[in-house]
């Protein structure tokens, strides 16, 4: 490859990791079949441990959508029990609980909410199990008999996706808050107990003009994520 080529490839994953964001309003237009399968095909050459690819994924389309919203909606409301595949971290503490209330106040800033208005802060935690309106969600799982590894893969996997996503000009929400429900959601969609369920991702096209939209979280520094010896 030339010096030229590689700086063109290089410029395009920066534009695409510089546009990505956690999407959390949609507008209603739904996203095409091909489009749907063209980021799935992408995200699917990403790396696995021995090429096992453990993920797969069940994908709505706005019918389906909206009926398991409605059902995940009557779900949530009913029970606060964390009933995941994989264990939830117990606590989030220094550096990481950091990051964690940062994105929040962010959030809460672009829409107006203070930090004293609990009840409108849990509403909108709340809009995770609306899937902030999106047409469609991915359902990700992977398979139970291969351990944490799997969910490594499954891990490069979902970053793909959303790079391939953005790529399309299609926003995406990963949401690790519908893997609290994991049992009813794999009961929904008739999914057995060979796989666990890892995350949701939301995506469609973002509505660009919402306030929820309107931030960017920040980015640890090098010297924070890196040592170089």
């Amino acid at each position: 490859m030339t010096t030229q080529s590689i700086n063109r490839d290089v410029e395009v994953l920066q534009r695409l990791s510089a546009g990505r964001f956690t999407c959390r309003a949609y507008q209603d237009t739904s996203v095409p079949r091909e489009v749907i399968e063209s980021i799935v095909t992408l995200a699917g050459r990403c790396a696995s441990w021995c090429n096992v690819q453990p993920w797969h994924l069940v994908v709505t389309t706005p019918d389906t959508t909206a009926k398991f919203r409605d059902a995940l909606v009557s779900h949530a409301s009913g029970t606060s029990e964390v009933d995941s595949d994989i264990p939830f971290p117990e606590q989030y503490c220094g550096v990481y609980a950091e990051r964690r209330r940062e994105v929040a106040y962010r959030l809460y800033g672009a829409l107006g909410i203070e930090r004293s208005e609990k009840g409108r802060q849990a509403a909108q935690s709340f809009e995770n199990f609306r899937m902030f309106g999106a047409p469609h969600v991915a359902i990700v799982t992977m398979s139970a008999e291969l351990g944490a590894y799997a969910g490594i893969d499954c891990g490069a996997f979902i970053g793909a996706f959303m790079w391939a996503a953005q790529a399309h000009g299609v926003a995406t929400t990963p949401q690790g808050a519908l893997a609290r429900h994991a049992k009813f959601i794999r009961s929904y969609f008739g999914i057995g107990d060979e796989r666990k369920m890892v995350c949701g991702i939301a995506f469609g096209y973002a509505d660009a003009d919402h306030p929820a939209n309107g931030f960017r979280t920040s980015r640890a520094s090098l010297d924070d994520v890196m040592q170089l010896i």
